[in-house]
């Protein structure tokens, strides 16, 4: 028996010793796992760089390697050139004049543009079918920031990069070719922004005709003693390049040895020692570890010859790349992360996994919408704009809590952002999010000052938000001080959307007054909201039914949120009608599942994505099995319809519409009282436009406005 203590006690001395250190264990594993992944890293790229090069094929498309990525290359002419420029002294505007005359004495057509008169968002994926060769000039100003005149062309580019309705093909067939300025003194932000052109471009599906090029105003660094040399040397280059476009040259026959390609002669030669050279001086870098760069495809055809293709055997191996840079960067974050885990930092989410996002303190987060930049220029609102007359660029997108408790298989965050069922965070005071997410979301207005097409007058209206989506990610509700935040809202004039996931019974009842509340109700039966929304909670299913049950107690405007999912839920029908009746809404948006792109974290697929008319039917099934309401409005756009109880049909028209001064006076009556004089939403409705209304020959969009189609997009996925 004693014996048997003794172990007993050995084994919880070991199990709290463990747990009292848990940190540390944490880090020795993240270190051992980043150990093994460097070695694989670097055992992977030395097996890469002694591979030979081979044909990759017969039938003149030529496999390159070009900034670390392996692109393709097809035998095409040369319409034109397009030299765009981004300067703030004027230096990269006179390198495109200089670079202009040149090429109008190859008897080519050539246009000079400022990238602060050029709308990519209309024009530019028009240069991919146009045969033109893209020349990108452009200077990196203060702190690694593009030159004023550059700034939404770089932030549209940025922004569509990263966005899955845009696709990595968008841009494909574009060809291009970057020269950056920059000063080498600024170590941390050199060259920054012709990189990122450069690596956004490649990431849209634009081709390289050659490597980018950086000129650098430090004399004592640059290669070639000066930034206009450093020009000259790769404009002699570019207009080689461009006549062997023009020529429809052939690529490599796949026969020639190392460094001496018989078609292209002594200039592959020259090319491959000035890049061997750039790479020894990159290589200094360890941020190059972690994003692409011309020094990086210089060492790979450092190795196998400037002008030869690679084996398909060995494409894999290129393509992994990439990928290995992403997986050392999420390593980097988890060090980072470990590091204030041990230092006690505990509280704080992980920012770095919220690209795009403003973040605000340790949990919340504001983003721009892109119907607030669609408004802007007169090209439309979203649907609540149709449904419920916000006025989409005076909108505000935020969340206080980052966290939710479900991790739904449509999530357009792919689960970057943190899960668990409670907070357990450091709470930042509602004051400090509500100031600092105003302040970003100006800030990020104020990046459309000047650019094509946005309207002074909504301009200026932009930057005084009217009003909140607090449905940006995660759980709202789940932050403590919602009740505050709501409030101070108001105090700002500004209504409240709120949405939740059903999954806060309490949290709903206990909520005070806000302009319009939301519940997500993505699928109608037990299985189908495992299956869908994969909550955390054990209990889920009868919180979601609680939270419908205390939708049902609040007097101003409700709303039931269902995403149709294809295969997933849409055969639900008299379930549905049935949560219907539990919950009462007033509202009910149906709205088809936007495809977000492809993720690790759910198996959805475009197949998935109803067509419009698919929406529209099951919304008409669905309306007949509830007879207290009715079909409303529709807003073809984003696929989505509203339903609305008949009460809001007043002398036979729809008042589905808000009048948010009246209700911002309601809510200040409700505060002054101590809220014994309360309000319905019947209280603040207003008369729905007939554009607005299921039917109409609009479909929802505001004639006001001018609908834009994007170039080359096959089928409409935008959602809201």
């Amino acid at each position: 028996l004693d014996v048997s203590m003794d172990l007993w006690d050995f084994s919880y001395t070991c199990l709290v010793s463990a747990w009292l250190h848990r940190f540390y264990i944490y880090f020795a594993v993240a270190f051992g796992v980043t150990i093994w992944m460097v070695i694989q890293f670097l055992t992977t790229r030395k097996k890469g760089e002694k591979s030979h090069s081979h044909l990759a094929s017969s039938e003149g498309i030529e496999s390159k390697v070009a900034n670390g990525y392996a692109t393709l290359q097809a035998e095409v002419h040369v319409a034109r050139v397009k030299i765009f420029y981004g300067s703030q002294t004027g230096t990269s505007k006179r390198f495109a004049t200089g670079l202009a005359e040149a090429i109008v004495s190859l008897a080519l057509p050539v246009e000079v543009i400022s990238m602060g008169d050029y709308d990519p968002d209309d024009c530019l994926a028009e240069e991919t079918t146009s045969r033109t060769i893209c020349v990108f000039l452009v200077a990196t100003y203060t702190d690694g920031q593009p030159p004023e005149s550059a700034a939404w062309f770089c932030k549209w580019l940025e922004e569509a990069a990263s966005d899955f309705r845009f696709g990595k093909t968008y841009l494909k067939g574009l060809r291009y070719a970057v020269f950056g300025l920059g000063n080498s003194v600024y170590v941390d932000h050199y060259n920054t922004v012709g990189r990122n052109i450069d690596r956004w471009l490649w990431l849209l599906g634009a081709s390289r005709i050659m490597t980018r090029a950086e000129g650098d105003c430090n004399v004592a660094q640059s290669k070639h003693g000066s930034i206009e040399a450093d020009f000259e040397a790769w404009k002699a280059k570019f207009l080689n390049r461009l006549q062997a476009l023009c020529r429809g040259e052939k690529s490599c026959s796949g026969k020639c040895k190392k460094g001496k390609c018989k078609s292209l002669g002594k200039e592959s030669k020259e090319s491959s020692d000035h890049e061997h050279e750039a790479s020894e001086h990159e290589n200094l870098e360890a941020e190059e570890l972690f994003e692409t760069s011309s020094e990086e495809e210089a060492d790979v055809e450092e190795a196998g010859g400037a002008n030869s293709v690679i084996d398909v055997e060995d494409l894999g191996n290129i393509m992994s790349h990439a990928k290995r840079a992403k997986v050392l960067h999420f390593v980097c974050q988890s060090l980072c992360f470990v590091h204030q885990l041990l230092q006690g930092k505990t509280d704080g989410l992980i920012y770095s996994l919220f690209p795009g996002y403003k973040l605000i303190g340790s949990h919340s987060g504001v983003k721009l919408c892109r119907w607030t930049k669609s408004m802007l220029r007169g090209r439309g609102g979203c649907y609540k704009h149709t449904f419920y007359g916000i006025e989409s660029h005076r909108c505000m997108e935020a969340t206080p809590s980052l966290a939710c408790a479900n991790k739904c298989v449509f999530c357009w965050r792919h689960h970057t952002n943190p899960v668990g069922t409670e907070w357990r965070w450091k709470m930042d005071q509602p004051e400090l999010i509500l100031q600092e997410a105003i302040e970003n979301h100006q800030n990020m207005i104020k990046q459309f000052k000047g650019v094509p097409g946005v309207k002074a007058d909504r301009f200026e209206e932009a930057m005084t938000a009217k009003h909140c989506a607090l449905s940006l990610v995660g759980e709202p509700i789940m932050y403590p001080e919602i009740n505050r935040f709501v409030k101070l809202l108001h105090q700002h004039s500004i209504s409240s959307f709120l949405v939740t996931n059903a999954q806060f019974p309490d949290e709903i009842r206990n909520l005070e007054p806000v302009t319009q509340l939301y519940v997500s109700v993505d699928a109608s039966t037990k299985e189908s909201l495992k299956r869908i929304d994969r909550p955390l909670f054990k209990d889920f299913w009868q919180r979601f039914l609680d939270s419908l049950k205390a939708l049902s107690e609040k007097q101003q405007r409700t709303v039931y949120r269902l995403t149709l999912v294809k295969a997933w839920n849409v055969d639900e029908l008299k379930a549905y009608a049935d949560l219907i009746s539990l919950g009462k809404p007033d509202f009910i948006e149906v709205k088809g599942v936007t495809y977000c792109g492809e993720s690790s974290a759910s198996s959805l697929t475009m197949a998935n994505v109803p067509w419009h008319e698919e929406v529209v039917r099951f919304v008409q099934e669905l309306a007949d099995l509830i007879p207290d309401y009715e079909i409303a409005c529709e807003h073809e756009h984003s696929n989505c319809l509203l339903i609305a109880h008949k009460k809001f049909k007043i002398n036979g028209e729809w008042c589905t519409w808000i009048n948010y001064d009246r209700f911002q006076e309601l809510v200040r009556e409700h505060e002054r009282s101590g809220g014994s004089k309360t309000f319905t939403a019947a209280d603040y409705t207003a008369r729905t436009p007939h554009w607005a209304l299921f039917g109409s020959r609009e479909r929802g969009f505001d004639p006001l406005d001018v609908r834009y189609q994007r170039k080359n997009k096959v089928r409409d996925i935008s959602g809201c």
